[in-house]
């Protein structure tokens, strides 16, 4: 699995555990041996989430047997985009005695449409998830990491940083802010015990990517999307190898060195051809 098994004694705190990636994460790291904070402000899906990582690891026989029952699971129903948000997930977890030694900065939000267009609720939202409180909570937990002399933080930026896509403009300028303060983190931490990592997904099948499902078929068909769990275990193989980023899919990185360097009118025409096909969420 890439990571000897932890015997449930530290934590793993996931954002967004409440569906897609974010719960795939909780299996994942709960298999490691990881005790889960699972943190989103759906109540019934992080429910959901507790339920699958039970069963996941009762049927698991990478578990010892005897270790199955020590498994804690901590559910926080807390909207992200509060800007107490990570003061009040901090409180909980240190009053419920939690070490938590990995850090999943999961929980996002695609929003497709011109920035005019968008209202500044959304705006605020995009910000204030991206942004302001997954600096916030590596602020609260990376000096204990540091104490301890062991921790990871995986935060997900995304293929989307290194460009201003049109349409998803605000999308790509807090992803950019991800991959910059991560990678500063990453250097202040140095020979700390403490990693940073960056994952730059490009288009993961997952329900936050609003286009319609004949765009999914065609992008799946040209490997251009991935699947979920394979994003997933890319990231934290990524993670415990404490690598500084990782970006899964082959056509991302065959494209990479072109897109980030394609003019302002192409992608101006490239925006007028699509635009009709976003999906107004």
């Amino acid at each position: 699995m890439g990571k000897k098994f932890k015997g449930y004694r530290h934590y793993a705190l996931v954002t967004g555990a409440a569906s897609g990636m974010g719960r795939i994460y909780c299996q994942e790291l709960a298999l490691r041996g990881y005790n889960i904070i699972l943190v989103d402000i759906n109540a019934a899906g992080l429910a959901q989430t507790e339920t699958v990582v039970r069963e996941t690891v009762a049927a698991s026989d990478k578990v010892p047997a005897e270790a199955k029952d020590s498994l804690r699971l901590l559910s926080i129903v807390q909207d992200l985009s509060a800007p107490d948000a990570a003061d009040r997930i901090y409180e909980t977890t240190e009053a419920e005695g939690c070490q938590v030694e990995v850090l999943v900065n999961n929980a996002g939000v695609m929003y497709c449409q011109a920035i005019d267009r968008t209202s500044e609720r959304m705006l605020k939202l995009i910000m204030m998830v991206h942004m302001n409180t997954p600096l916030l909570l590596c602020r609260k937990y990376v000096g204990a990491m540091k104490e301890r002399g062991c921790g990871y933080i995986l935060n997900i930026s995304s293929l989307a940083a290194w460009m201003s896509w049109p349409g998803i403009g605000m999308y790509g300028s807090t992803k950019r802010f991800v991959r910059d303060y991560s990678r500063e983190l990453r250097i202040e931490c140095q020979r700390t015990g403490v990693s940073v990592t960056n994952a730059y997904f490009g288009a993961v099948d997952t329900p936050l990517i609003p286009i319609k499902p004949s765009l999914k078929k065609l992008a799946r068909a040209l490997t251009v999307m991935i699947s979920p769990e394979r994003a997933v275990r890319r990231a934290l193989r990524a993670t415990f190898w404490r690598c500084r980023g990782t970006m899964p899919g082959l056509l991302n990185k065959v494209f990479f060195p072109f897109i980030v360097i394609l003019p302002d009118f192409l992608l101006g025409w490239i925006y007028r051809m699509v635009k009709d096909h976003l999906m107004k969420v």
